[in-house]
C-alpha cells in the first residue's frame, strides 16, 4: 500500500487531468521523465498485486468459514 501511495503521489505530479491532455502527460512521464516508466510499471502492477491480496484475503476468509464468527463482524466494522 505504502508503495502505491509514493508511485501515485510521483506520477500525480506529471499528470494533467484535461481530456485532450491526458495521453500526452502520461506519454511525457514514460519517455521524458527520468524512471518514469519503472514508477508507472510499479504503480500498475503494484495495483494488480494488491487486488489478488485482496481476492486471497477475501477468499481464505471464505474457506475457513469466518463470517460466522460474531467476533469478526465486530472487529472488522
Amino acid at each position: 500500500l505504502t508503495t502505491q501511495i509514493l508511485t501515485g503521489l510521483l506520477l500525480a505530479t506529471h499528470y494533467t487531468a484535461d481530456t485532450n491532455l491526458a495521453f500526452s502527460s502520461v506519454a511525457y512521464t514514460c519517455r521524458n521523465v527520468q524512471y518514469g516508466w519503472l514508477i508507472r510499471n510499479l504503480h500498475a502492477n503494484g495495483a494488480s498485486f494488491f487486488f489478488i491480496c485482496i481476492f486471497l484475503h477475501i477468499g481464505r476468509g471464505l474457506y475457513y468459514g469466518s463470517y460466522l464468527y460474531k467476533e469478526t463482524w465486530n472487529t472488522g466494522v
